[in-house]
């Protein structure tokens, strides 16, 4: 724009006025002269300026009108001409030649009609440095002006594109589906994919999640080509509106169930005008979609990383098993073997045998009960009854070997939805533990708490030798035991126990100190249990 209003309109006017001040100044020697130069210059600016050849042209012509006028105001035409030449020139050697030599022409031209004095030479060398300045200042506020611009892009740009991928940011996206929406460009589906697999990728490297990011977009780009907008939003999710056909649905789907794309992605759509009015409810529809598609993957997630962990634990049960039962049956076939020489007299290993039998049964007991799906025998019963009960069984044991029960109450009228007699069971095994772990008299100390309004705990704390740090995470753990003769099932048996229950069981212990094992069981209301 600049360059036209210069050429057709800022220039013819500025010749013209030269012209008319020659004469009123009385500078022309040849008025024809002066008249075919100015209509040869002006009429050049106005040509194809883009070849060398129009250039050279202009500059002899403006060198003929600038001789034939006399006047030195043709400078403000030199300046004007090397600035339409080299604004949007950035190369510094091309932008000093031009100034040099329009300065040197303008010189030369100058000091043909002017004498050659002293003072007409400086004016000539200030002339050149004059012509050097100002085009070096006019391009020092074009380029910060370029730059400004290019900056004012890149801003613009990054509003509403992801830096990445180049792709629209959400903005972008927002921006873009009410457009199509408002101006009713075209039908289209809205698209959404989560490719929920990257997230573990990405753990690896930042860079390389970044280059997996890039990758998947392209393959979008390739895909999906005819893409009105394709957007990255949130992390690893991409939203595109694509234009309708007859068969895009089926299209889309067909491609999704193909694993084309290379990752695995959960998607949803939704279409415009068909299921939905307005941009907000078809980005609505698609996020909601999305959200209900990974909720029940994440469900069968869930149901296939249960099934493997019952899986897991049957097989460490049953390697457990095998390893526990094998054990009294390679000593009830040594002993078997040893009567052949005796003529198959068993009766000095009878009592080994039948212990050996025993620890057997009992140990396929425990493994039954352990593997017993559902409590028996539920229904509300008081905490204390249950303690008094496991006191009146236990009592005389631990008296036996020096040994004290202490059992305190805050609240005796806490009742817990329970099988009684396997509560009764995980104390009773619990207590009989902290006797085994006293080998001087010492002191169980029993205490109920009440939380809160729904929960109650039962602290069994004892004297005795402790846990080691290393061998507290394992405790609850099938067939782990520290005893010479136990099975490893019995605090398995109580932690499933109470976990049955809606509860908790947890322990803390140090070593020469005692341990403080808790249970914690959720309470029934009185008036609940009555009105019931």
């Amino acid at each position: 724009m600049l360059s036209r209003l210069s050429r057709y309109a800022l220039i013819p006017s500025l010749t013209a006025f030269i012209v008319l001040s020659s004469f009123l100044l009385e500078k022309v020697t040849s008025p024809a002269l002066l008249f075919l130069s100015a209509a040869v210059f002006a009429s050049s600016m106005m040509v194809d300026h883009k070849s060398k050849l129009t250039l050279y042209l202009q500059t002899a012509a403006l060198a003929f009108f600038h001789w034939t006028s006399h006047l030195n105001w043709c400078q403000l035409i030199y300046i004007i001409i090397i600035i339409l030449e080299v604004r949007n020139r950035r190369d510094f050697k091309y932008t000093l030649s031009i100034s040099v030599g329009y300065s040197l022409l303008y010189t030369a031209v100058r000091l043909v009609y002017l004498p050659w004095n002293e003072y007409n030479l400086l004016v000539s060398v200030y002339d050149l440095f004059s012509f050097i300045l100002i085009v070096f200042v006019m391009q020092y506020l074009l380029t910060t002006e370029l730059e400004k611009k290019r900056l004012q892009k890149r801003n613009k740009f990054l509003t509403s594109h992801d830096p990445l991928t180049g792709l629209l940011n959400y903005n972008g996206y927002i921006n873009a589906v009410t457009d199509l929406v408002e101006n009713k460009k075209a039908n289209f589906v809205l698209l959404l994919l989560d490719f929920q697999d990257f997230k573990s990728i990405n753990k690896e490297s930042i860079s390389s999640g970044n280059e997996i990011l890039t990758k998947i977009s392209i393959i979008i780009q390739t895909y999906f080509s005819n893409a009105a907008a394709i957007s990255r939003y949130a992390g690893d999710r991409f939203a595109l509106a694509i234009p309708t056909s007859e068969n895009t649905v089926q299209e889309i789907l067909d491609l999704m169930d193909s694993g084309r794309l290379g990752y695995v992605a959960t998607y949803s759509m939704a279409t415009f005008p068909e299921e939905s009015s307005s941009s907000q409810q078809i980005i609505a529809l698609a996020e909601d979609r999305l959200f209900q598609s990974k909720r029940i993957l994440w469900l069968k997630r869930e149901e296939e990383l249960f099934r493997n962990e019952k899986l897991k634990l049957v097989g460490e049960l049953a390697a457990g098993m095998a390893h526990e039962i094998r054990n009294p049956l390679t000593t009830l076939k040594g002993f078997i073997d040893l009567s052949k020489s005796q003529s198959y007299n068993i009766e000095p290993w009878v009592d080994i045998i039948s212990n050996e039998i025993t620890r057997m049964n009992e140990l396929t007991a425990e493994f039954l009960q352990f593997s017993r799906p559902h409590m028996s025998n539920m229904k509300p019963e008081p905490i204390f009854g249950c303690l008094n009960r496991v006191q009146y069984l236990t009592e005389s044991q631990a008296v036996s070997k020096g040994h004290s029960i202490n059992i305190h109450y805050i609240d005796d009228s806490i009742l817990v939805l329970m099988d009684r007699d396997k509560i009764v069971q995980v104390l009773i095994n619990l207590i009989r533990n902290a006797l085994e772990a006293m080998d001087e008299p010492g002191h169980i100390n029993i205490q109920v708490k009440r939380m809160d309004t729904k929960y109650t705990s039962i602290e069994i704390q004892d004297t005795g030798k402790g846990i080691l740090e290393d061998e507290l995470p394992k405790i609850f753990d099938p067939f782990y035991t520290t005893k010479e003769e136990g099975t490893g099932l019995g605090l398995s048996i109580c932690h499933k126990i109470i976990q049955d229950h809606g509860g908790i069981m947890s322990v803390k212990s140090k070593v020469n100190e005692g341990s403080l094992f808790t249970i914690t069981l959720p309470v029934i209301e009185t008036e609940t249990t009555l009105t019931g």
